[in-house]
Formats: structure tokens, C-alpha cells, sequence
């Protein structure tokens, strides 16, 4: 191979020129379109800034792209027409007082069961009026709400269809999932139907800001693969074609409705604990302990004065909450830019599981029920004590 420096013609410079600003120049009108607010409800605006994947306007018409993980998945199309048809399109209608239409939106979701329940994001159908499910086969049929995990941003919409036409997907154990392994996703992007991206899985047990009321969603799987407004509630596939999450919001510092390499999906096993309870209707409550903390390290231990390096140190405690009953302590004063202050517990186990970071601690509590009691060891100076907590519910605070 030749490795010297060899001078491009200055023709063939200018054309180059030329073909790079009129793509700078796409691609900005492409991000201005994509992020520009349509006419639906001001509820789909406050999910864009939210970092949920918005509702598609069911009236826009482009489209974004992502990774390939072709390579790694040299069966796709095979997989696509075996799965496809457990995916559906999830259109909805909100209404003025008058009747008339205020927004028109548009999800995915997948078949459940073969009863009619389909599963998609809370986000996909809050409130809205009238919910319609089509099927891949064209078959367009009424939905209606039956369940919902607000705090998880999942909901079940039910549809009366015959079984034949039904196709549930099959979940994986999403506790099994590895980082780098390859993924497909099947949604409706920007109302372009059945759409498929492929990539990878970028990282596991992450947290999502963007839970719809407020709450984080935890232990969230990260992908490289392509979604966008109209993924929502949409699948993402494994190498075998089983659902291992559901496509759930994205991460954009520009804060622009598109994609920029970063998707988070509520893992299948997250789902799998809620469906039966959202199908029978039934009210879905998280727990909370109450607290607020930071990761120990050696150097912050040394900073507040304790003798623990591997924990979660309190800086504050909300009262009346299950741990401020349980008689955890919270640091002297609130933590500053420059400095944690002391005085604070070290939560080092719940339940006999150690836990060394603020977000397996918060991960654990929510593998709960409201209402348990959880035993925490706590190191407060120079001793370990065991302190006892009944869950209660997460209210926000």
C-alpha cells in the first residue's frame, strides 16, 4: 500500500467541499424538522423535554438512522418475518371538551398474550380518548386501557381480536443480557411503520431520568440501536428474536426529539413483574426507603471521618419516611460543591446484600413491595448496628 502524502486536485477538493456543506446543511434541516413541535397536545411537549421518546405526530414523515450490528446478526431477515408479526402499531386520539381532535399520536407495542393484551410505554396512551391498535397484517381494531405501571412508563391496552391473529412475543431473562451483544429494534419511527434498526447492547443498569411521574426508572438497558419518536413501547429484540426490553426515551443533550446513539429500554423482566398486575386493573405501587446518599470511596470516607470505604453514606433523610422510622441518620448539613459534611450512617448491606453504590441501594428497595420490612446494616462511627424498615410507598418526595 502506498503510504505517501498524494495532493488531491484542487477540482476535485472543491467538489468535495461542495458535498460536505450541502450535508452539513441537510443534515441541519433534517435536526430542524425533527425537532420542531407539531400541532399535537402540550402533554407530548412536556415528554420531548422529558427525554421520553415523544409520541410520534402521526402527520411528520422522516426518518432517522443508526448503528448496523448486521454482521452479528446474519439471520435478521428470517428473524424480522418471524417476529413482526407480534409488533403493532398503537395510534391515539385526544379529544377537547367539544369532541374535537386536539392531538393524534402515535407507539408500538407488542402482543402479550393471545388474549389481546399489548403491551407498550404509559407515555404511548396518557391521556388519551381514543386508543387503536393495527396489526402488521393491516388489521386496524379499538384498544382500551386496562392497566398501567406509571412508575415504570409501561401500559397494557386491550384489543378483541381472533387468536389466530394473534402473535405474543416471547421475553428473555433480561438478567442474563450482556454488553455488546447484538440487538434489533421494530417501531414505527416518525409514523414510518415497522421500521427495524440494529445495533448493540451499549451498557446495562442504567437510570432514566425520564419516568413519567417523576420517578427514575432503574436498571434500564442502553443501546446504540436506533429509536426514535413512534418507538415507544416498541421492542428490542435479541439475537434469537425474544424481547429482552421496551423502548422507552432517549438521551440528547441538544434536548432536539432525536436520536444520537444512546436509547434506553425497561428491561423484560422489569415488564414481566407488572403485566399480570396491570391486566387484572389493579393499582401498581413502588416502594421507597426515603433516603438520599452518595457512593463512599477512600477519599470521600476520609473527608467525612469514617472508618467504612465501601458504602452508601446518608446526607439526608426525608421525615416520616421508612428509614427516618427506622432511625437511619442523615449528615449534619446538607453537602456542598466543595465538601460532604459529617455525621451521616453508612448503609452497607439491606437484607444481607451488600451494596456499595447509591444506585444498587436504590435498586434493591425497588425489588420490594410497599409494606415490607428490609434490615439494614448500618455503620454509624465506630460500630455496625441493624436497623429495621418498613417500605413504604413512593410518593415523589
Amino acid at each position: 500500500m502506498d503510504t505517501q502524502h498524494r495532493t488531491v486536485p484542487w477540482f476535485q477538493a472543491a467538489i468535495l467541499g461542495v458535498v460536505v456543506v450541502v450535508a452539513m446543511l441537510t443534515g441541519a434541516m433534517i435536526a430542524a424538522v425533527v425537532g420542531r413541535s407539531g400541532d399535537s397536545s402540550s402533554a407530548t411537549s412536556a415528554e420531548d423535554a422529558a427525554g421520553r421518546l415523544p409520541v410520534s405526530d402521526v402527520r411528520k414523515g422522516s426518518s432517522g438512522s443508526g448503528a448496523s450490528a448486521l454482521a452479528a446478526l446474519p439471520d435478521l431477515p428470517n428473524l424480522v418475518e418471524r417476529v413482526q408479526p407480534s409488533v403493532v402499531v398503537v395510534n391515539t386520539v385526544i379529544a377537547t371538551r367539544t369532541g374535537m381532535r386536539r392531538g393524534e399520536g402515535l407507539g408500538t407495542g407488542v402482543v402479550v398474550d393471545k388474549l389481546g393484551h399489548i403491551l407498550t410505554n404509559f407515555h404511548v396512551v396518557e391521556g388519551a380518548d381514543e386508543v387503536s391498535v393495527k396489526l402488521a397484517n393491516g388489521t386496524i381494531v379499538p384498544g382500551r386501557i386496562v392497566g398501567s405501571d406509571r412508575g415504570n412508563d409501561l401500559a397494557v391496552v386491550k384489543v378483541t381480536l381472533p387468536d389466530s391473529e394473534l402473535h405474543p412475543v416471547t421475553f428473555a431473562n433480561s438478567d442474563e443480557v450482556r454488553v455488546g451483544e447484538p440487538v434489533f429494534a421494530i417501531g414505527n419511527p416518525f409514523s414510518l411503520e415497522y421500521t427495524v434498526t440494529t445495533g448493540v447492547v451499549s451498557a446495562l443498569n442504567r437510570t432514566s431520568a425520564s419516568g413519567v411521574v417523576g420517578r427514575p426508572v432503574r436498571g434500564v438497558i442502553q443501546t446504540d440501536a436506533a429509536v426514535n419518536p413512534g418507538n415507544s413501547g416498541g421492542p428490542l429484540f435479541d439475537a434469537d428474536g425474544n424481547v429482552i426490553g421496551i423502548n422507552a426515551s432517549i438521551e440528547n443533550p441538544t434536548g432536539q426529539r432525536v436520536f444520537v446513539g444512546v436509547g434506553f429500554a425497561v428491561p423484560a423482566n422489569t415488564a414481566k413483574r407488572f403485566i399480570p398486575d396491570m391486566i387484572a386493573g389493579r393499582t401498581i405501587r413502588h416502594p421507597q426507603l426515603g433516603v438520599a446518599g452518595v457512593t463512599l470511596n477512600a477519599v470521600n470516607a476520609k473527608e467525612v471521618g469514617v472508618n467504612a470505604q465501601r458504602g452508601v453514606y446518608i446526607t439526608a433523610v426525608t421525615p416520616g419516611s421508612a428509614a427516618d422510622r427506622a432511625g437511619v441518620k442523615a449528615a449534619a448539613a446538607a453537602p456542598t460543591s466543595a465538601a460532604l459534611p459529617p455525621g451521616g450512617d453508612v448503609v452497607l448491606s439491606i437484607n444481607g446484600k451488600d451494596v456499595t453504590t447509591i444506585e444498587q441501594l436504590a435498586r434493591a428497595v425497588d425489588g420490594y413491595k410497599v409494606g415490607d420490612s428490609v434490615k439494614l446494616s448500618v455503620q454509624r462511627g465506630d460500630r455496625t448496628i441493624e436497623l429495621n424498615a418498613t417500605l413504604q410507598e413512593w410518593t415523589g418526595a
